[in-house]
């Protein structure tokens, strides 16, 4: 029962990281009906800015739990913003076409990838222990660091969550994600909403780049897994499915931590990617997807 109990709180840890990743990847695809491959690399550029300004400043005599928040704010400011302009000069072009947003967001990838190891280097980088100590619940063990930071993301997750219900703004993504034409008949102005999704959902990834950092090994390829499992958990609770996404990332998150325990990483990757196809078979809309 102890082993059960610690296996569920890595999955609910991990999973919380995939949640905030694939609820960005979700509201794109809702407002916007594009897919959108470079949402990793807004990820990465997040973690890298703080794998290398938390040294940098701890270097200088700066605490390290304040350097890690300046990091943070630099990482998803500079992070979001670096999407604002993609989505003004390039996306914005492409809404609504699956085929195009995908060529296009394919080459970012390979561009920001480039430009990274320009900037940051091909090294891989670790960031220092925010907290030291663990945490024990009903006899499982969990890191103190890992403890608060999942905390944060679930905060964070939920915080969205009542954004979607009780903003103006989640309502209007909400009603465009469903139908962009009624929703402009009613005087919604889907371009300010799509650009605003847009941005919103690259602060989610930036955000949960941010927040892995620090129990993460940090390279340029660092989003390229996440991505992966980000798509996934989409695909298999329901493109544009905000439930959904959460779903999808809960089920991948508790394969990788039961599956990597009782057999090995391998076997729990194979397992994710089958459980995809038996969804698709079965639901090709995804689990909470709709037409």
């Amino acid at each position: 029962m102890q082993t059960l109990f610690q296996l569920t709180l890595t999955a609910l840890q991990i999973g919380s990281v995939y949640v905030l990743f694939a609820l960005g990847l979700t509201l794109i695809f809702g407002v916007l009906r594009i897919v959108n491959f470079a949402h990793g690399q807004f990820f990465t550029l997040s973690a890298l800015i703080v794998s290398v300004a938390i040294p940098w400043l701890v270097a200088r005599g700066v605490p390290v739990q304040l350097a890690y928040l300046a990091a943070f704010v630099a990482g998803v400011v500079l992070a979001s913003a670096l999407g604002a302009l993609v989505f003004r000069f390039a996306f914005r072009r492409f809404q609504r076409d699956l085929a195009g947003s995908f060529i296009l967001s394919a080459g970012f990838v390979l561009l920001f990838e480039g430009i990274f190891r320009d900037v940051f280097g091909g090294a891989v980088r670790s960031v220092p222990p925010l907290v030291d100590g663990n945490v024990a619940i009903f006899g499982a063990t969990l890191a103190t660091q890992r403890l608060i930071l999942c905390a944060v993301a679930v905060a964070l997750a939920g915080g969205l969550l009542w954004s979607l219900d009780a903003t103006r703004l989640g309502r209007a993504m909400r009603a465009v994600s469903i139908d962009h034409e009624a929703a402009m008949l009613q005087g919604i102005p889907y371009n300010a909403i799509a650009f605003r999704g847009f941005v919103v959902a690259t602060a989610l990834g930036a955000i949960a780049g941010a927040l892995i950092a620090p129990v993460s090994i940090v390279s340029p390829e660092f989003g390229e897994s996440y991505l992966v499992k980000g798509f996934i958990a989409v695909v298999i609770g329901g493109l544009g499915s905000v439930p959904g996404a959460i779903l999808g990332s809960l089920f991948i998150a508790f394969i990788e931590s039961f599956g990597g325990f009782y057999f090995d990483p391998s076997s729990a990757n194979l397992a994710i990617f089958v459980l995809v196809m038996l969804v698709l078979l079965v639901r090709p809309k995804g689990v909470l997807g709709h037409a």
